[in-house]
Parts: C-alpha cells; sequence; structure tokens
C-alpha cells in the first residue's frame, strides 16, 4: 500500500510565471488543505476498503446449528475431598458445536497461524467445553476456582499432565498435531473438555444462537461437516462459486 505521507521528492510543480523565471516547488505538507484531500482520498479508495479486501480473500459459509438431541452429561463418581461438601458448580455448554471443511485447499495446510487460546477452570467446570484451535497454538490453563485442579489427557493427539496448582495459577501446554483432545480433571471426576486441533484455518465454533461463519474460502467444492459433543453429527457438500460468494448451510442434530 502507497505511503499517505507526502514525499518532497515527487512534488508537484507550480506553474505560475515567477520573476526568476524558475519553477518553484509545491510542497505538500506545507499547505493546509493537502492533508485533508490525502485523508479524503485515503478513505475513498476502493483498493484499501477492508471489506472489499476480505471478499477478495475468497468466499463465505455461514449458517446456524440446531441441536435438538439431548445433551446432559452424568455427574461422574464423588471425588473424595466433596464428601459431606459440594462446591457449586457450573453446567458445560454441549450445544456448542465445531464447523470446519473437511476437504479443504492443499495450500491451506501449509503454514496454518499458531495462536493462544484460553481453556478456564471456573465453578469445577472447563469453559469452553469445546476449544477449537490451529496446530502450533498453546492454551493456557488457568485455575480460578478456591480449590486445586490437576488438568491432563490421555489423547494420542497430545498427551499431558499439568499436576496440582491452586487458584490463581496457570499452565500452559502446545499442541503440535492435529486431532482431538480429551480433557479431564484429576481430582474432580465430573470436569471434561474437548480441544479440536486443526492443520487448516476454515473452521468455526458456534455461538450461544448457534450460529457459525467461516471466512476466506477458496472457491471449490468442499465437505462441511458439523461436530458436537465428541464426534461427527453431519456432514454436507458445499461449493464456493467465486470470491466473494455467501453460502448459507444450517444444520439440524438430532
Amino acid at each position: 500500500m502507497p505511503d499517505p505521507t507526502p514525499d518532497p521528492r515527487g512534488a508537484r510543480v507550480d506553474l505560475s510565471p515567477r520573476r526568476s523565471g524558475r519553477r518553484r516547488p509545491f510542497l505538500p505538507f506545507l499547505h493546509p488543505i493537502v492533508p485533508r484531500l490525502c485523508l479524503v482520498a485515503l478513505l475513498l479508495s476502493p483498493a484499501l476498503a477492508p471489506t472489499q479486501e476480505a471478499r477478495s480473500a475468497g468466499g463465505m459459509i455461514r449458517g446456524r446449528v440446531e441441536v435438538r438431541r439431548e445433551v446432559g452429561g452424568s455427574e461422574g463418581r464423588p471425588a473424595v475431598a466433596e464428601l459431606g461438601h459440594h462446591a457449586p458448580r457450573d453446567t458445560p455448554d454441549r450445544r456448542r458445536s465445531v464447523v470446519y471443511l473437511e476437504t479443504a485447499p492443499q495450500a491451506a495446510f501449509e503454514a496454518p497461524a499458531p495462536g493462544r487460546a484460553v481453556l478456564d477452570q471456573r465453578n469445577e467446570t472447563f469453559v469452553p467445553y469445546v476449544l477449537a484451535i490451529t496446530v502450533g497454538s498453546t492454551v493456557d490453563f488457568p485455575n480460578s476456582d478456591r480449590v486445586y485442579h490437576n488438568v491432563f489427557s490421555l489423547s494420542k493427539t497430545r498427551r499431558f499432565d499439568l499436576g496440582r496448582y491452586p487458584r490463581g495459577e496457570s499452565r500452559a501446554v502446545r499442541f503440535d498435531q492435529p486431532g482431538v483432545v480429551r480433557v479431564f480433571c484429576e481430582i474432580h471426576s465430573h470436569m471434561s473438555a474437548f480441544i479440536l486441533v486443526f492443520a487448516h484455518r476454515f473452521f468455526a465454533t458456534t455461538d450461544a444462537e448457534g450460529r457459525f461463519r467461516v471466512d476466506g474460502v477458496p472457491p471449490g467444492p468442499y465437505t462441511l461437516a458439523v461436530w458436537n459433543d465428541g464426534s461427527v453429527r453431519d456432514r454436507r457438500e458445499v461449493r464456493v462459486a467465486s470470491a466473494g460468494d455467501v453460502v448459507e448451510q444450517d444444520f439440524v442434530v438430532e
């Protein structure tokens, strides 16, 4: 993108006649109206409009996932520390789903951007219940409870055991392979969560209303899958016709 700061080496030339007969350069940064004109030109330039840049990068797949199946979980066995005493607990939001492309452009798998996410421990519940990240990302596991927690996983994708740590402390894990990671607490057997690690960026977690949106999808045919509470519940064939195309696709999980 061109630098909007005026460059005196490329200054305009004032052609009005002068006694010396020399052409006098007009320096834009010395004229009070020029910065305003430059700002207007910058805002009106279509090449700099973020919405147009986003559209030119690819199409969009959006829709809603309606979860009709029963998603209640079992309480699990009581922990020894809970006998005669019950701490407040939150209910995991098992209606949240992850919608993703099972088939994606080859270039999408080359260098997914790693990030950093948080899987909190709050009221003896992992929040969020499902977390979707890209390969190479790091997840922080802070303890926001007044009791100790011990986060661990026996999943083949990423095995770890963070040990016991109190409120206010946090441990981190980096996920270097794609796959599904089931997370538990060694102290509280009713606590569990999922981490979905993707080798590409074409995925989205549904919001509280079940809506999702996957941006920047290159034109082409794809298999769109919806994952909910431990497994893939449905698949649909979709096609993005061109850059800027918007594909609507809804799911019902029975």
